[in-house]
């Protein structure tokens, strides 16, 4: 159990790491050929949406890379998704918390953005440092 627990403590920030690379590697990569209708949806230029993709795709790419290029990397990575989904809360989300779709939100409510948002923040704060209590204490 201690080998288990030990294994977790070490490559367990891999399970929230993989998938907020994947949500914003995907998010970024599908935003390139719809530009343009986006950038009208959204009342952004079309250079914004680019802006935005090319920044979503990055940030999924250092949380992969952050545990083999250094703490800053995921650190930065973790600031930039807080700073998007931020922007996606504001323009798109706000105020439905509830994420199902509805005549006022079709995108949605927040439920989920703020959530993402947040783990941008503790990544942000805490970079590559996701020590158990236990370990925090002696370190």
């Amino acid at each position: 159990m201690n080998a288990l627990k030990g294994m977790a403590e070490e490559h367990g920030h891999w399970i929230i790491r993989l998938q907020l690379a994947a949500i914003f590697i995907f998010h970024g990569v599908i935003k390139f050929p719809m530009a343009e209708m986006m950038a009208e949806g959204m009342g952004m230029p079309v250079m914004g949406v680019y802006l935005l993709a090319v920044l979503e795709v990055l940030a999924g790419l250092g949380f992969l890379a952050g545990p083999f290029l250094g703490s800053m990397v995921t650190q930065i990575s973790g600031a930039l998704v807080s700073v998007v989904m931020a922007g996606a809360i504001a323009m798109v989300h706000f105020p439905q918390w509830s994420f199902v779709a509805s005549d006022a939100k079709p995108m949605g409510g927040m439920e989920f953005q703020l959530l993402v948002l947040l783990l941008g923040v503790l990544f942000a704060l805490r970079g590559n440092e996701f020590l158990s209590a236990e370990r925090a204490k002696t370190s």
